[in-house]
């Protein structure tokens, strides 16, 4: 009942954040809210199932991507985006004349991350490559696809990617209670990703997928296939950061092949590690805490803030090794024992 309290009074904060921040401030928190969504999914597949994933960047581009086409279109008004003029493209290539439409956009931005994590999980899973096998395969393909979208400028953009958007459904992307709007729905979404995948891991699925990863090949003498729950996981875990992707683009309003690298794919395991992999609380709070702990250390110290952030999560790994949701599990099991001892002692007096 605690946790639950504790979850809706978490909720109800993100909410009100509109009512107690600066507008940059906002901006920030709703961006780094983006990336909790994304670590939701890094805890469903590595921290319940044991899968690591160094690729989940492509699968947050991809999302992204899409979102940003139909905004580039809106804001060409019927013309010809500026990069492609300045790549001499004298004709909208076929597959961006769908993305003119918002539902396309968003649907896509759903649905084509989670169609190639299916593909790559399916191959994979099925021939049973895993561990660091199937963590640098993941790495690999972030590897094709940044090289893709950096060499294919007139299609991408390039390296500078999409941005200078303008509207939204109509809306005023600069205007504050557009951003505020925004905000909201990203926090809205977050708390249904929240509540959908606390329903999934508590229940019988969350047992098959801790025995998966606890013991595989017992799971698999059981009579269960473990190659359809982890290619289910996966996919689910990309259509999270698909989705994650298509909001940060309405947050922020840029994105580039350098957003869907090695490096922010890396970041997002190390949301998860801090925070605390077997946990969708802890691995929210771990996106944010980072990301504003990055924020904070950038602003006031730019010329030493990555080795301070390094040093940050080592310190967490070593010490902590659970993550912050380590550290409140072991803090309420003091305070269980010490009313354990109190209702102990008690006895003892009465009798």
């Amino acid at each position: 009942m605690n946790k639950r309290w504790g979850y809706w009074l978490f909720f109800v904060a993100l909410f009100l954040a509109p009512f107690y921040l600066t507008e940059f401030r906002l901006s920030l928190l709703g961006k780094f809210l983006c990336f909790a969504i994304v670590a939701v999914g890094i805890s469903l597949i590595w921290g319940y199932t044991g899968i690591l994933s160094l690729g989940h960047g492509v699968y947050f581009g991809l999302g992204a991507y899409c979102m940003a086409m139909y905004l580039k279109l809106e804001a060409s008004q019927g013309h010809l985006p500026d990069f492609m003029e300045w790549s001499s493209v004298r004709e909208l290539p076929w597959f961006w004349k769908p993305f003119a439409h918002p539902v396309v956009a968003i649907a896509a931005a759903i649905v084509l991350p989670t169609l190639l994590a299916a593909l790559l999980s399916y191959f994979t899973f099925k021939n049973r490559i895993q561990g660091v096998y199937f963590s640098l395969l993941s790495q690999a393909v972030v590897v094709v696809f940044v090289t893709l979208f950096i060499g294919k400028q007139e299609w991408t953009g390039g390296t500078n990617g999409l941005t200078n958007f303008s509207t939204v459904f109509g809306f005023s992307l600069s205007s504050p209670l557009t951003q505020i709007v925004l905000y909201w729905l990203t926090a809205a979404v977050l708390a249904l990703i929240f509540v959908m995948t606390r329903r999934l891991t508590t229940g019988r699925l969350g047992k098959v997928l801790i025995a998966i990863r606890d013991a595989e090949n017992r799971v698999r003498f059981l009579g269960f296939n473990p190659t359809v729950y982890k290619v289910f996981v996966y996919s689910l875990s990309a259509a999270f950061a698909g989705v994650a992707g298509a909001l940060f683009v309405l947050q922020v309003g840029l994105i580039s092949p350098e957003m869907m690298g090695i490096i922010p794919s890396i970041e997002m395991v190390l949301w998860a590690a801090v925070g605390g992999r077997h946990s969708l609380m802890g691995v929210i709070m771990g996106a944010i805490v980072m990301n504003t702990a990055k924020s904070f250390l950038s602003e006031n110290y730019p010329d030493l803030w990555l080795l301070l952030l390094g040093a940050l999560f080592v310190v967490v790994v070593l010490f902590v090794p659970k993550g912050l949701a380590g550290i409140y599990e072991s803090l309420a099991a003091v305070r269980i024992k010490e009313k354990r001892g109190h209702e102990c002692e008690a006895r003892v007096d009465v009798s």
